[in-house]
């Protein structure tokens, strides 16, 4: 046995070859098996470079690229019973909800805020497939309804970005109330001849599609999009058919007058100010690089819009 070559040669090699490198810095394509550097990755979107795959990505950051120069003020949802059935399967629900939190770092399931896009005023709300699978229970309800009455106060039009397993199970029939619920909010929102607007993304399924994610003025959704209430696998265990190519794909369900839209993420901002602007009656967009608004303005213009609309 050689001790220089066996232990002290490998030794002296693994103390010079040792790089600290955090673990997150790649991030594998899901669909074309592309390694992504992180920082890439994020400045486009959650869209791999390589391929075009739209992977999931979080109210916050999708927030952050959608609004002018990342700006909103967040708006308040009401906080619902914490545990009405006190269910509980392998875990008890308030834990499961624990661990969605600790590992999402957001109270719940969907993001409401208000903000500019094109400097077009507006109130969008977005859900986390990361949480519960973006499951519709009471919060997500109550989100939409404050959401809608929200717009309704302050004259704006509404956009939606759904991502969802379907309803939540641990909440049972008071998770399957929110699609009556959130449909007479949006029929409110109708009355008063405000937009609704949906960004279908990848999944929407189950009571979401079923509900509110299917409502809008005008659908849209992100290239790729799995959009159906029963999965394709269920459709076929049923029927005992094969499906279609693409079947309950975005691409598909456009093709046959489910959606009017496809479109990337990158071009959303774009499209729905265009849209909204149309809806509206308002001017045509004015597209370019505009000024950075102070931030203390932003927020201080909309609380005052807020106590004036509120003294109306």
């Amino acid at each position: 046995m050689n001790w220089i070559t066996n232990y002290v040669r490998p030794t002296i090699n693994s103390l010079f070859s040792r790089r600290e490198m955090p673990e997150n810095l790649w991030e594998k394509c899901p669909s074309c098996g592309t390694m992504l550097f992180h920082r890439e990755l994020t400045e486009n979107q959650r869209v791999c470079t390589s391929c075009g795959h739209h992977m999931a990505i979080a109210p916050r950051e999708r927030f952050a690229h959608f609004f002018d120069h990342g700006l909103y003020r967040e708006v308040e949802v009401p906080l619902p019973i914490t545990d009405p059935l006190h269910f509980r399967d392998q875990k008890k629900y308030p834990d499961r909800m624990k661990t969605a939190q600790k590992t999402t770092g957001e109270r719940e399931a969907m993001l409401v805020a208000e903000g500019e896009v094109y400097r077009t005023r507006l109130v969008a709300a977005a859900q986390d497939f990361s949480f519960m699978g973006g499951s519709m229970g009471m919060y997500v309800g109550n989100a939409i309804v404050t959401a809608c009455k929200h717009a309704i106060s302050h004259k704006l039009p509404l956009v939606l970005f759904s991502a969802a397993g379907g309803a939540r199970m641990q909440e049972g029939i008071l998770s399957l109330m929110q699609m009556p619920r959130t449909t007479v909010a949006i029929d409110m929102l109708r009355e008063a001849g405000l937009p609704y607007i949906v960004v279908l993304t990848d999944p929407t399924t189950g009571g979401v599609t079923a509900s509110y994610a299917m409502l809008g003025d005008i659908q849209i959704a992100e290239p790729g999009a799995l959009i159906c209430f029963a999965g394709p696998r269920v459709i076929e265990q049923t029927i005992r058919e094969k499906l279609p190519e693409g079947f309950q794909r975005a691409e598909y369900l456009r093709d046959h007058g489910m959606l009017d839209r496809v479109t990337p993420r990158k071009e959303q901002r774009a499209e729905i100010a265009t849209l909204l602007r149309i809806l509206t009656g308002a001017g045509p967009v004015v597209y370019g690089d505009l000024p950075r608004p102070d931030p203390a303005a932003v927020i201080e213009a909309a609380e005052a819009q807020a106590s004036k609309t509120a003294d109306t």
